[in-house]
């Protein structure tokens, strides 16, 4: 049986600088190499196993990579973020759909497998909000939506047409306690637990009343996994799967911050731009189709990943 062997591009991103470290623990430190556009990144990223300098545009270093390591999958987690990419739409879309036609068309060529993320920014204001289906319409608002609409089709493409074993998740938002917020818009769930802390304080720039399906990141680094270990017989929609966690406004993770810190304060500014995009994405998707068919189940809800983060980040201000 061959030995699976992995790439993680885009290493030092929030998903990437945890999801690297996880998969070395499963497949062993010297079969998962980590790679990034520059080496000023994680730590333990850097220093716990191989890694590479890698700019994702770059065909032939990513193949000179590939065989040096005797890679046999990809996670590729290179991309510009929605509140970011709005701004740059040439750039996010050359990097977004430019790297990914790289990584599959060499994966058609060496016979590798490959995960990539999508989001629910691929969702846009016609789709329905309210329980979002796994196959509806998607007409999304922004450059990083339609560039990842464009990368499940893509996937989809690459599967159907040559066998590329092409499979991916659209995350919800993601709440990490290592990274720092990278341009999202949904960076308001991260940044306001170092606020809490710091400040006490924190300006949000959503309005209060806005819903969206979030997950903690050990979970999502956990179904990046699971869903790349899954049965390819059991597989329908490989690119890519609704999958979620929870669903809440500002108002309710203030509220929940507040019972932990009950002097905690938050104001709303709404910032017109990222409030619209928003507005564009779905309150909560149905994830069903991936709890059917490789057995997807969360583990942290509202009140213990709040829990969690808190402990974690005064945990770090302490060391540091």
């Amino acid at each position: 049986m061959k030995k699976t062997r992995i790439l993680v591009i885009g290493s030092g991103g929030q998903i990437g600088s945890e999801l690297t470290p996880a998969l070395r623990k499963v497949y062993g430190a010297e079969h998962v190499v980590a790679s990034d556009i520059k080496s000023d990144i994680c730590e333990h990223v850097l220093n716990e196993g191989p890694f590479e300098v890698l700019d994702c545009m770059d065909e032939h270093r990513l193949v000179e990579i590939i065989i040096k390591y005797k890679i046999t999958r990809i996670y590729h987690l290179v991309a510009l973020l929605s509140a970011v990419g709005e701004h740059k739409p040439l750039m996010a879309w050359n990097i977004n759909l430019g790297s990914l036609m790289n990584v599959l068309e060499i994966a058609r060529e060496l016979h590798l497998s490959v995960f990539i993320p999508s989001s629910i920014g691929a969702f846009g204001p016609s789709t329905p909000k309210k329980n979002t289906p796994q196959d509806t319409l998607m007409r999304p608002t922004t450059i990083y939506g339609i560039t990842k609409v464009c990368g499940e089709m893509l996937g989809d493409y690459y599967f159907k047409k040559y066998g590329v074993d092409v499979r991916g998740l659209r995350y919800p938002g993601i709440i990490s306690n290592v990274t720092q917020p990278g341009g999202g818009t949904t960076d308001y769930a991260v940044e306001i637990f170092y606020k809490a802390l710091e400040e006490g304080r924190y300006t949000c720039y959503l309005k209060e009343d806005t819903y969206f399906d979030m997950m903690y990141m050990p979970d999502a680094v956990r179904a990046a996994i699971e869903v790349m270990e899954a049965d390819p017989d059991k597989l329908v929609h490989r690119n890519a799967y609704n999958v979620s966690a929870m669903s809440f406004n500002p108002r309710q993770l203030s509220a929940e911050i507040q019972k932990h810190i009950p002097d905690f304060r938050v104001e709303y500014k709404p910032d017109p731009e990222k409030q619209a995009i928003a507005d564009s994405w779905p309150d909560n998707m149905d994830d069903s189709a991936a709890r059917q068919e490789w057995n997807w189940k969360h583990e942290y809800d509202l009140p213990k990943m709040t829990e969690d983060m808190l402990v974690t980040l005064k945990k770090k201000a302490m060391t540091s």
